[in-house]
């Protein structure tokens, strides 16, 4: 059964929904901050599989408008992007950021490596590395897009929306014993007391207007027009930048060119149109997931993965936690670091919270970690998976 792209797209918002009320009446699914796309769309792919098997009975669907959506979101994110906020972060957040770059080429290098040590393409060792570890299921849906057409690789896009999820449930699983280990060997303890400012009366933000959501919505339209147009002119060269990074680059010049002209830009509506975007693009990749061939096809990169648990330990160890200061923020900070290198921002914050209600506040890692992850970490990302796919005997 075809469904034509209207249908396929309200089929698309059902299994978002039905995801959402999944991961609120399952605990474990929020304790490793599965997103509500990925099991909306996972229960849609072993329901399908399984009528599949049983009764031989196939769902195909037309989703056009899916490559949009993807769009949308890495605009979204540029859109939101306010470099003034460099200020709140200080010393602090420009050493997590040193400490962050090298550890990303790291990771490349041992998933490149040991995908090469299998016979596998050097660029699956890059899908078991920052396109999904550090960039999560939108960036690695990206460039699995792009892998699939330009190096007519099969199975890319199902291996890495795997392999983004297991990043997700593996670096909310370790962050915190990770972070429990460095807080018991040099019996660290917060220093920080709760302020009393934290219980004070705050005034709620005003609700968002028609006016701020539409222009938040011709900003996202005109970094995917500009953005599409950049990646066309500048194709064929010896590094190319993808559609999607072009986008998010023209974002960010937006969001923060505008108030040099007096305009005022409310980020929660471009922040809300973004996460809408990615999570329609996930569900619907979620829901072609031909889960029999992915379960055949992942076992290579499960030896990649368990590499990468290893590395990320000694690195947090012997470098994160010690250019952060060896204390017991930079304890919260190394756990941070872990669910930004292995999942997701939400990863990192929840690795954070679950030190902090235990052991006590970390002020300064609450500030540095959504900084970095707000956009610093996918351009960091960005940047260097341009540069290794530009690489003769990985993107050649």
């Amino acid at each position: 059964m075809s469904l034509d792209p209207l249908v396929s797209l309200l089929a698309a918002i059902g299994m978002l929904l039905i995801g959402t009320l999944v991961n609120r009446k399952v605990s474990w699914l929020s304790r490793y901050n599965i997103p509500d796309p990925i099991t909306g769309g996972l229960i849609f792919a072993v329901l399908s599989s399984l009528l599949l098997a049983t009764a031989d009975f196939r769902i195909t669907f037309d989703q056009p408008i899916k490559p949009l959506f993807l769009l949308m979101f890495f605009s979204g994110v540029g859109l939101c992007a306010d470099l003034r906020l460099l200020k709140r972060g200080g010393k602090a957040l420009i050493i997590f950021l040193i400490v962050l770059l090298p550890f990303i080429v790291l990771q490349n290098i041992v998933g490149v490596s040991i995908a090469m040590l299998q016979d596998l393409h050097p660029i699956f060792g890059l899908v078991a590395g920052s396109i999904t570890l550090v960039g999560g299921h939108g960036t690695g849906a990206a460039y699995a897009g792009r892998f699939a057409e330009v190096n007519n690789l099969q199975m890319v896009m199902d291996l890495t929306m795997t392999v983004a999820t297991i990043g997700l449930i593996v670096g909310g699983i370790i962050g915190g014993p990770i972070a429990q280990f460095l807080i018991n060997r040099y019996k660290l303890r917060s220093n920080a007391e709760a302020s009393n400012e934290d219980h004070r009366f705050v005034e709620a933000p005003a609700p968002l207007g028609t006016v701020s959501t539409l222009g938040a919505l011709a900003g996202i339209f005109t970094a995917v027009i500009l953005g599409q147009w950049l990646a066309d002119f500048f194709a064929g060269g010896t590094i190319t930048i993808p559609g999607f990074l072009w986008c998010m680059l023209i974002g960010i010049a937006i969001r923060n060119l505008l108030p040099f002209a007096g305009v005022e830009f409310d980020d929660r509506a471009a922040d809300l149109i973004s996460n809408v975007s990615l999570s329609l693009f996930l569900v619907m990749t979620m829901m072609t997931l031909d889960l029999v061939e992915v379960a055949l096809s992942a076992g290579p990169f499960l030896l990649i993965i368990l590499a990468q648990v290893v590395l990320i330990f000694l690195y947090v160890v012997f470098v994160c936690f010690r250019f952060m200061g060896r204390d017991y923020e930079a304890a919260v900070t190394s756990a941070a670091f872990i669910g930004f290198n292995m999942g997701s921002t939400a990863t990192a914050m929840a690795n954070m919270q679950a030190i902090t209600s235990r052991h006590g506040p970390a002020p300064t890692s609450n500030l540095i970690a959504p900084l970095a992850g707000a956009f610093f970490v996918d351009i960091m990302n960005a940047f260097v998976l341009t540069g290794m796919l530009a690489l003769p005997f990985i993107g050649g």
